[in-house]
């Protein structure tokens, strides 16, 4: 079933109806307008910064107008090393963002953290914000970016917007 569309039939006239679900509606809403958060820490961010370039345009995907502000972004991307002193920031800043919210772990630091197996680095951002994509390479090039975010708009097309309304409570 496709989305909601209305209009005339070339041949004989006849409206068109198909008809979809406000889920479908909202979800689809939601895929094609995230407002990514950048949290570029690294040469990751170098190559995050490369995809909203007009070579590469990631507006197309519904997801080029990043925001500085967290109050204003659904989509966090955190590209690079992320050292321990930084972690609660990164985690204050998610916690500022409004539902719903995704995260990207982009390169091997932010995923894995890569070589960097000291006393400093975080083995891995989802280590303390929940991570809905990993966007994996050291850096990953502005394709694997636009993969991830493929990726993450195909699972919020399978997200339950409106959950069942809690029982009443009997008195």
């Amino acid at each position: 079933m496709g989305l909601l569309q209305i209009g005339r039939h070339e041949k004989d006239g006849e409206l068109d109806v198909i008809t979809t679900t406000v889920e479908k509606v909202v979800n689809w809403a939601r895929k094609g307008s995230l407002w990514p958060m950048t949290f570029g820490l690294a040469c990751c961010a170098i190559e995050m910064i490369a995809a909203v370039s007009s070579r590469y345009d990631m507006d197309r995907y519904g997801a080029g107008i990043f925001r500085a502000s967290p109050r204003q972004s659904d989509l966090m991307i955190v590209a690079g090393t992320v050292c321990r002193r930084m972690a609660p920031v990164i985690r204050k800043i998610y916690d500022q963002m409004p539902e719903p919210k995704y995260v990207i772990a982009m390169g091997s630091c932010a995923t894995s953290g890569n070589i960097y197996d000291s006393y400093s680095v975080v083995q891995g951002v989802d280590r303390f914000v929940p991570v809905d994509i990993y966007v994996p390479g050291c850096p990953p090039t502005p394709e694997a970016l636009f993969d991830g975010v493929l990726k993450l708009q195909e699972r919020i097309m399978q997200k339950r917007v409106f959950l069942k309304q809690p029982e009443q409570v009997k008195a």
